[in-house]
C-alpha cells in the first residue's frame, strides 16, 4: 500500500509570485535611477527636456497614468505645474495651478513629510482638500507626492497619481518618489547652473568684445606692475605688439611725475582700509566691489613713449580690480590718446597769448595815443576857451567864429578818444560796474539839462515822464548818464523839428527808458549797422551830420554788460524810438542812494557867471606840460589869483609851507613817482597842510572807488582839457 502525502502550497506560491513582483520591480526601478543617472539630456542642461524624460520614466516605471512637476511661484502662495505627463495620451501639459489658501493642510503635508503616500486619497486628511476640485474631476484616487527640496529650502513636488481601484503604495514606491524628486532637484541645480556658465561665457564674450574693439587702450597690470593683457588700441598708442608688451613694465613707457607714487600709495592705503572696514563691518566683498569701482580710481594726464622715440599724450585712468577674497588683484589701466586735443590746446593757448598781447598793446597803445592826444587839446581847448573869454583883448565877429571852431572841434575830438577808450575798455572785459541805487528822476533830470541847450538851439520840444513804480534803478551812475546822454544827443541831433521824448517805465522784469523823436528816422534794413562800431547808415549822413559812429555801439556794450540791452524801432522819415532796458538785480545793493557830487555839479553851476574876484587868495599849481600851465596861470591870474607855477614835484612841500596857498592844483601824472606820492601822503601830517584843498588834474574821470584812494587824500578832480565851467566850479567851491 503506497502512502500519498500532499500539502497546499498555493500561499506559499503566492508569496513567492509576491516577491517576485515587488523584486522585480524594485529592479526596475533601480535601472531606471541608473538610467536617468547616465542620461545625456541631464548633460545638456536644457530643464524642460529633462522633465519631460522624468516624468515619463517614472510614469512607465511606477505604472500611473499621471505624473506631474510643480513648483512655488514667487511669493510662495501657489504651486505651478511646469510639466504634466499623460500616459494614455502621451502628451505633455503644463499651467494649472494650486492655491495655498485652498489646501493649507496639504501644503503644510509637503513641508512636514518626505513624501505623501495617499492610498485613498479623496478621504486622506491631508489631500482630501483636492478631492472636489482636483482628484474627482480627473477619477484620480491614489496620489504619492514627493517634494522637491534645493539647498534646504521646499521648492515644489513631483505628483504620481493613480486613476482606478485604490492603491497601496509600497515602502519601495515611496523611496523611489523621494528618487525622482532627489533627480528634478538635480535638474534644477544643473539648469541654473548652465544659465549662469552660459551669462558668464556671454559675458566674457562681450567683455572680450568690447576689450578688442575699443578705441581706447586698455591694459591689464597685476600687482607687480606687469602687464598681463593689451588690446589693439593701446598697442597702437605705444607702437608694440601684444607679445612684446606681456610681462613688461607699464611704467616703463610712462613719463612719471613727482607726486605718482604718492597716489599710487593712496590708491592701495584706501583699498587696505575699506576692506579691513568690510571685514569689521560683515560685508561680503561682492557688497563692496561697486564701492571700490568708484573710490579706487586715479586719473591723470601724461606723456608715454612711442616705440618710434615720439612722445604721446594720453589721459590714463587706473582702476583696482579686487579678486574673490576682496583683496586687489589687478590693475586695469584706461589709456586714451589726446594727443591732437593737447596740440589744439597749445595752439589755443599760444592764441590766446598772442590775442591778450595784443589787446595789452592795444590798450598801452591807447593809453598813450589818449595822453599824447590830450596834451595838445589841453592847450587846444584852454586857449581857445581864454580867447571866447577875451582875456587878452576882444575879438571882431569872424575871429569869434573862428574861435568857437576851434573849441567845438577840440571838443568832438575829446569825445571822440573818450568813446575808444571807453569801447576798448569794455570789449576787452576790464570795464568793473560800480553798481548802486540810484534815483531815476536825478538821472533824467541831470540828462534832459545836458541836452536841453541844444534842444532849444533847434527849437525842439523836450519832455519827459517817469512811471511812479520807476523811482529807484540799480546801476553804474557814469555809464547810465552816458547812455542816457548818448541816446538823447543822437535824437536831439536827427531831429530837425518837432520834439523829442524820455519815458522811463517799470516792467516785471526790470526798469526801460525810451527815448522818442520826430526826426529823419531809420530804413529797417539799415537796423544791422546801427551798433556797429564807426558806422554811419550812409554817406550822405556823415556829411550833414557830425559824429564818431561810436555812441550808440558803446551805449549797447554798456547795457548789456548791466545785463540789459538796447533796442531800437524806426520809421523812415517819421522818426525813431531807441528802450534802453536795464534788468532787476539778482542780488539788490544795500548802497543809499548817491548824491550829484565830483564831476557832477549842481545844475545851476553849469549856466553860472565867472565867481567874484577873490582878494588875497594864492594857487599852487603843479603841472609838468608847459601849454596846459600856461591856460590856467593866465586864467587864473586874470580873474584875480595869485599863481605860482612849478613843473615838478620836488620843492613841493617846501613851496607849500613858504607860500602858505589856499589851493592846490596838483598833476596826477607826477604821483606816479613814488617818492611824490609819499610827499603828498606827508603833507596832511603837517599842521600848514592839514586842511589845506588840493585838486588833482587827471586825463579821465575816475571811478568812485579810486575818488577815494586819491594819493594824500585829495579833495576833488579835474578832468583834462579842463573846461572853464569846471574850474569856475572848483574855485567857488573851495575859494568863495
Amino acid at each position: 500500500m503506497q502512502v500519498v502525502s500532499a500539502r497546499d502550497i498555493t500561499e506559499q506560491n503566492q508569496a513567492q509570485e509576491a516577491l517576485q513582483i515587488r523584486e522585480n520591480s524594485r529592479r526596475k526601478q533601480s535601472q531606471t535611477l541608473v538610467q536617468l543617472a547616465r542620461s545625456k539630456t541631464f548633460q545638456q542642461g536644457n530643464l524642460n527636456a529633462v522633465l519631460r524624460e522624468i516624468t515619463e520614466t517614472a510614469a512607465r516605471t511606477l505604472l500611473v497614468e499621471r505624473v506631474g512637476v510643480w513648483l512655488y511661484n514667487e511669493e510662495r502662495s501657489k504651486i505651478e505645474c511646469i510639466d504634466l505627463y499623460d500616459v494614455r495620451t502621451k502628451e505633455h501639459t503644463f499651467g494649472n495651478s494650486l492655491l495655498k489658501t485652498n489646501c493649507p493642510a496639504y501644503f503644510q503635508a509637503l513641508e512636514e513629510e518626505r513624501t505623501i503616500a495617499a492610498d485613498d486619497a479623496r478621504n486622506d486628511t491631508r489631500t482630501q482638500e483636492l478631492s472636489e476640485s482636483y482628484l474627482s474631476v480627473l477619477g484620480i484616487t491614489s496620489i504619492l507626492d514627493a517634494p522637491i527640496w534645493l539647498e534646504g529650502r521646499l521648492v515644489g513636488v513631483v505628483c504620481h497619481e493613480h486613476i482606478g481601484e485604490n492603491r497601496q503604495w509600497t515602502l519601495e514606491e515611496d523611496t523611489f518618489a523621494g528618487s525622482i524628486a532627489d533627480f528634478v532637484t538635480l535638474a534644477i541645480e544643473t539648469s541654473e547652473r548652465n544659465v549662469v556658465q552660459e551669462a558668464l561665457r556671454q559675458s566674457e564674450a562681450q567683455f572680450r568684445a568690447i576689450f578688442e574693439c575699443s578705441s581706447i587702450g586698455i591694459g591689464l597690470i597685476n600687482m607687480k606692475a606687469q602687464i598681463v593683457d593689451t588690446n589693439v588700441a593701446l598697442c597702437e598708442i605705444l607702437g608694440y605688439s601684444r607679445e612684446e608688451l606681456y610681462g613688461k613694465r607699464f611704467i616703463d613707457y610712462i613719463f612719471t611725475e613727482r607726486g605718482d607714487l604718492k597716489l599710487y600709495k593712496q590708491l592701495m592705503s584706501g583699498i587696505r582700509t575699506d576692506l579691513k572696514r568690510t571685514s569689521r563691518d560683515s560685508l561680503q566683498p561682492s557688497e563692496h566691489q561697486e564701492q571700490l569701482a568708484e573710490r579706487h580710481r586715479i586719473e591723470m594726464e601724461r606723456r608715454c613713449l612711442h616705440q618710434n622715440g615720439s612722445l604721446v599724450w594720453t589721459h590714463i585712468s587706473v582702476s583696482v580690480i579686487p579678486g574673490s577674497n576682496g583683496e586687489p588683484d589687478f590693475f586695469l589701466a584706461m589709456i586714451e590718446d589726446i594727443t591732437e586735443r593737447k596740440q589744439t590746446e597749445l595752439k589755443l593757448r599760444a592764441s590766446q597769448e598772442a590775442a591778450e598781447a595784443a589787446s595789452r598793446a592795444k590798450s598801452e597803445f591807447l593809453a598813450t595815443m589818449s595822453h599824447e592826444l590830450r596834451t595838445p587839446l589841453n592847450a587846444i581847448m584852454g586857449l581857445s576857451q581864454l580867447l571866447q573869454q577875451e582875456i587878452v583883448g576882444s575879438l571882431n565877429e569872424k575871429q569869434n567864429e573862428y574861435v568857437n571852431c576851434i573849441y567845438s572841434s577840440g571838443e568832438h575830438l575829446l569825445a571822440l578818444i573818450n568813446d575808444i577808450l571807453d569801447l576798448s575798455k569794455v570789449e576787452a572785459g576790464k570795464e568793473e560796474l560800480l553798481l548802486s541805487s540810484l534815483a531815476v528822476s536825478d538821472l533824467c533830470n541831470y540828462a534832459m539839462w545836458t541836452v536841453r541847450d541844444r534842444a532849444l538851439e533847434k527849437g525842439l520840444q523836450l519832455t519827459h515822464e517817469i512811471d511812479r513804480e520807476a523811482d529807484i534803478c540799480i546801476a553804474d551812475e557814469r555809464r547810465i548818464k552816458q547812455m542816457l546822454l548818448n541816446l538823447l544827443t543822437n535824437a536831439v541831433k536827427f531831429t530837425p523839428a518837432g520834439q523829442v521824448s524820455l519815458v522811463v517805465k517799470k516792467v516785471p522784469q526790470g526798469i526801460t527808458f525810451t527815448v522818442s523823436d520826430t526826426g529823419i528816422g531809420i530804413d529797417s534794413n539799415q537796423f544791422q549797422f546801427l551798433f556797429e562800431p564807426f558806422k554811419q547808415l550812409d554817406s550822405q549822413l556823415n556829411r550833414q551830420y557830425e559824429g564818431t559812429g561810436l555812441g550808440l555801439a558803446l551805449t549797447r556794450k554798456l547795457a548789456r554788460l548791466h545785463g540789459g540791452d538796447v533796442t531800437v524801432t524806426s520809421t523812415l522819415g517819421e522818426g525813431s524810438q531807441f528802450t534802453l532796458f536795464l534788468p532787476n538785480p539778482v542780488h539788490p545793493g544795500d548802497e543809499a542812494d548817491k548824491t550829484d557830487e565830483g564831476a557832477d555839479f549842481p545844475l545851476s553851476s553849469l549856466f553860472s557867471s565867472s565867481p567874484a574876484i577873490p582878494t588875497n587868495k594864492t594857487i599852487l599849481l603843479v603841472e609838468e606840460e608847459e601849454n596846459t600851465a600856461t591856460v590856467l596861470q593866465d586864467y587864473l591870474h586874470t580873474i584875480g589869483y595869485q599863481v605860482k607855477w612849478i613843473d615838478n614835484g620836488n620843492d613841493f612841500l617846501k613851496q607849500v609851507q613858504n607860500l602858505q596857498p589856499d589851493l592846490v592844483f596838483f598833476d596826477f601824472q607826477l604821483v606816479e613817482d613814488v617818492r611824490i606820492f609819499n610827499l603828498l601822503n606827508i603833507l596832511r601830517q603837517e599842521p600848514f597842510g592839514e586842511d589845506l584843498p588840493i585838486v588833482m588834474m587827471t586825463f579821465s574821470e575816475p571811478l568812485q572807488e579810486e575818488i577815494t584812494k586819491l594819493p594824500g587824500n585829495a579833495n576833488d578832480y579835474l578832468v583834462k582839457p579842463i573846461r572853464i565851467v569846471q574850474l569856475e566850479s572848483i574855485l567857488m567851491r573851495y575859494l568863495s
